[in-house]
């Protein structure tokens, strides 16, 4: 199945940085880069202001670039509990954005996108900077990582949806079975 033509949304979720993308699937595993950035929100300021900023800088990335999915990292545990409340916190503000426009959202976990771009599940920045930066074709790294890491989450669903739209398919042709022989 190709996804020629797809346009996703990497979205490396945080409160204080967010990494933004837009890539465009080509032909194969050809990746294009559209835009790639950071949307930032001023760390003293109240949560729910915070929050409010992150919608609105998101929204107009989707509002201007159009995805047709958003791939997310998942939110996983790091230690620190406030770090992962602030990035789950952000995590909902995002989905919700995306929600609000019918764009379908794929999450991912980190250990899953640095398999998918290098091979190897444990890469470290660097590599991950390499990779993304070669498989976009780029002059130079995107930067700051946040924004390396957004691509890399772009180019994992590229790479990955041809198998999540046959896997999509097969759930549906069963359920529709199973629903014609009751």
């Amino acid at each position: 199945m190709s996804v020629e033509g797809l346009r996703v949304m990497g979205i490396d979720p945080g409160l204080t940085r967010c990494g933004l993308s837009i890539v465009q699937a080509g032909r194969g595993r050809s990746v294009l880069p559209v835009v790639v950035g950071v949307a930032k929100t001023p760390v003293g300021a109240p949560l729910p202001q915070r929050l409010s900023q992150l919608s609105h800088d998101v929204s107009q990335w989707m509002d201007e670039y159009h995805p047709d999915v958003v791939a997310i990292e998942r939110v996983f545990e790091r230690g620190n509990v406030s770090t992962v409340m602030n990035t789950a916190h952000a995590v909902g503000v995002l989905m919700l954005a995306a929600a609000e426009r019918g764009i379908e959202v794929y999450q991912y976990t980190p250990s899953e996108v640095k398999k998918s771009i290098s091979g190897n599940g444990r890469a470290d920045k660097k590599q991950m900077i390499a990779m993304v930066t070669r498989i976009l074709a780029l002059a130079e790294p995107p930067h700051p990582a946040d924004a390396a890491d957004a691509f890399a989450l772009a180019i994992c669903h590229c790479w990955r949806a041809p198998m999540i739209a046959r896997q999509e398919a097969i759930a549906h042709r069963v359920a529709a079975s199973a629903a014609k022989s009751k």
